[in-house]
């Protein structure tokens, strides 16, 4: 049976994550590997509709918890109807965030807590994880200053402020450090084309896995 691959992009706004899971995506179907493009929250209709409450109006919009399980949802919905189906079919599945985003967002800076992030992707999705995730490095101040670019609707996570975002910088490298197996930090200041390779370097070890 042909393993799916499940790879997640992760970091702080602005860091480039949906560009470069495009070109990430393209690269391997080039190699020929079946590949389904993706993101949180959201990826299925229904985490769709929970995506608009999370990433629209106002910072102060939810409770911490109830942001966390807003988001737990959304994965649950994702998971079920495209993520694991991929999965079982032997495809590569490119994921713009993912349980990471929330122990870092959620967890850490949000004050929920890790361990209770944990317990709650253990109950709900069986503590399904990534075989890899590349952690997209780059300065909070610089991020938001690309997302700022962007504008658009989606922006309550942008408005929550600069110490908010160096948090959320120095929680994803603290991740890179204690999870090395499974995660890479990529340097993402730096233009587009430099930042794929890096990525793509540390996507070969996949491709020449059994």
């Amino acid at each position: 049976m042909i393993k799916g691959r499940l790879i997640t992009l992760e970091g702080g706004e602005g860091v480039g994550k949906s560009t470069q899971a495009r070109i990430l995506s393209d690269r391997l179907r080039e190699q020929g590997k079946p590949v389904v493009l993706t993101r949180e929250p959201g990826g299925s209709p229904s985490a769709e509709n929970i995506r608009r409450l999370l990433v629209e109006g106002a910072p102060e919009r939810w409770q911490p918890m109830s942001e966390t399980l807003l988001h737990m949802a959304a994965r649950v919905e994702h998971v079920a109807h495209l993520i694991q189906p991929a999965l079982n079919r032997g495809e590569w599945v490119i994921c713009d965030r993912f349980i990471d985003s929330t122990r870092v967002y959620q967890g850490h800076v949000q004050a929920v807590g890790e361990d209770v992030i944990d317990k709650m992707h253990e109950i709900t999705l069986a503590s399904l994880m990534p075989d890899l995730t590349l952690i997209l490095d780059l300065p909070a101040k610089s991020g938001l200053h690309r997302a700022s670019e962007r504008g658009g609707k989606e922006n309550r996570y942008e408005q929550m402020g600069e110490d908010f975002h160096i948090t959320v910088f120095n929680a994803f490298r603290a991740l890179a450090d204690k999870e090395p197996q499974r995660c890479r930090l990529i340097d993402a200041d730096g233009p587009i084309e430099w930042v794929s390779d890096q990525i793509w370097q540390a996507i070969m070890p996949l491709l020449e896995a059994p």
